[in-house]
């Protein structure tokens, strides 16, 4: 754990946030930058997409956050999304090529999600896959990769080298606004696992859950 993060912290962060580190790592190494237009972060009220978009609104990115839950607009807007767009328009049959959108794109969906993502990605761009909410197919065509150079690009965090860690919990500690961190996260009691679990299956929780374990 790196200095400057407390462990209720670091636990909040958890896997999705360190996976949502390790993605805008993965573009930044790719050459991306802000500048080089918007970004998407699909499943954007979820774990990964919440501290994605944190950490790339506050690098001074332009965030589309993707998601099917439309309540959840100024929570997506409070942690620095620019545009909110209805996670419909993604998750149906995708053509081969869509209309350049976006240079970047976070994606924990999979599935017709992400090959709608990729059909839409600008020349040059790529898109990190890291989860797989919709499904683990992925019905896309060759045509972004040979016509646009748009590369895909596999996020892992389970076996991801012991140096790769450090590098992203070291810049998780400085780069993410502890604020957003608590908009972010909601602490629960141990008792109340089994009851929180079924929201999470039902698409009512957003965002990230520290499961206390008090004291007897």
């Amino acid at each position: 754990m790196p200095a400057g993060l407390t462990p209720a912290e670091a636990m909040a962060i958890g896997t999705a946030g360190y996976t949502a580190m390790l993605s805008v790592l993965a573009l930044e190494k790719h050459g991306l930058q802000p500048s080089d237009g918007p970004v998407i972060v699909t499943g954007a009220a979820g774990g990964v997409g919440s501290v994605a978009i944190a950490l790339l609104a506050k690098a001074g990115w332009h965030v589309i956050a993707s998601t099917g839950r439309a309540e959840e607009a100024d929570y997506l807007r409070s942690l620095g999304a620019a545009e909110i767009i209805d996670r419909n328009e993604l998750s149906g049959p995708m053509r081969p090529l869509g209309k350049e959108r976006w240079i970047a794109g976070i994606d924990a969906v999979g599935s017709h999600t992400l090959a709608n993502v990729l059909s839409m990605t600008r020349y040059g761009g790529a898109v990190t896959a890291c989860g797989l909410a919709q499904g683990m197919d992925l019905p896309a065509s060759v045509a972004p990769f040979i016509l646009r150079g748009v590369s895909l690009l596999g996020i892992d965090s389970v076996m991801c080298p012991k140096p790769r860690r450090l590098e992203a919990w070291a810049r998780l500690a400085t780069d993410l606004d502890r604020e957003k961190l608590g908009e972010i996260t909601a602490t629960i009691h141990l008792e109340d696992v089994i009851t929180v679990g079924q929201d999470i299956i039902a698409g009512k929780v957003r965002g990230r859950l520290v499961v206390e374990i008090q004291k007897s």
